[in-house]
């Protein structure tokens, strides 16, 4: 279905107040801007920036939809013969091979994280977006292994895929706020990804595998 007008001059309007905040927030923290001043900047009123953003870490955090879903999307894409953790292993050995923004490898994302860093609501945010993300990818291996509610796997494989998708990302934000270039930072990370495949067992390796045909 083709996007309306209106529904595009709302997206536009959306995506701009979006950007006009993030311009504030890396230049002066998050803290230290309030919703006046993003409105003031904007051109728009502050009920009109609350109508988007109903909170000011939503300004922020607004792809946030795309980051709690993520591994579940990694899964819900594997290949026949292909078990949840390989996917998820994969598709993140290809964004990492591919420098890619997804993964905070790109310049200027150490400006993000400390804004994140230096913002106790921020933190608070991220740590509850990253529950989400845990809490989505459980229902999906639920959902895609058949296991019943009282089963405790899919949480224990949900703990073990989100454990390394987490400490990729970790490690990547540190190497880049140490002022590291992308691309030696990739190289690095691709060597990370593999020694966490070998800690991971083959009960998770092979968990949720895709029939065949």
């Amino acid at each position: 279905m083709a996007e309306g007008l209106r529904e595009r001059k709302k997206r536009q309007t959306r995506q701009y107040i979006s950007d006009v905040a993030t311009g504030l927030f890396l230049e002066r923290g998050f803290d230290a801007v309030t919703i006046a001043e993003i409105a003031q900047a904007a051109d728009v009123s502050v009920n009109t920036v609350y109508n988007y953003f109903p909170a000011k870490e939503d300004l922020f955090f607004d792809r946030s939809k795309g980051m709690v879903d993520r591994l579940s999307r990694f899964v819900r894409a594997r290949a026949e013969g292909e078990s949840a953790a390989a996917a998820v292993l994969r598709e993140l050995r290809d964004e990492v091979t591919c420098v890619s923004p997804k993964v905070g490898l790109i310049e200027g994302y150490e400006r993000f994280m400390r804004v994140i860093h230096g913002s106790a609501v921020l933190q608070a945010r991220l740590w509850r977006l990253q529950q989400e993300q845990y809490d989505d990818l459980e229902g999906t291996l639920r959902q895609e292994a058949g296991a019943g509610p009282g089963d405790p796997e899919p949480r224990l494989m949900a703990g073990q895929i989100n454990w390394v998708h987490q400490t990729l990302m970790a490690v990547i934000a540190q190497e880049m706020m140490a002022g590291r270039e992308p691309g030696a930072v990739s190289r690095e990370a691709l060597a990370l990804l593999d020694d966490m495949e070998e800690l991971l067992s083959e009960k998770v390796l092979n968990y949720a595998v895709r029939a065949v045909g």
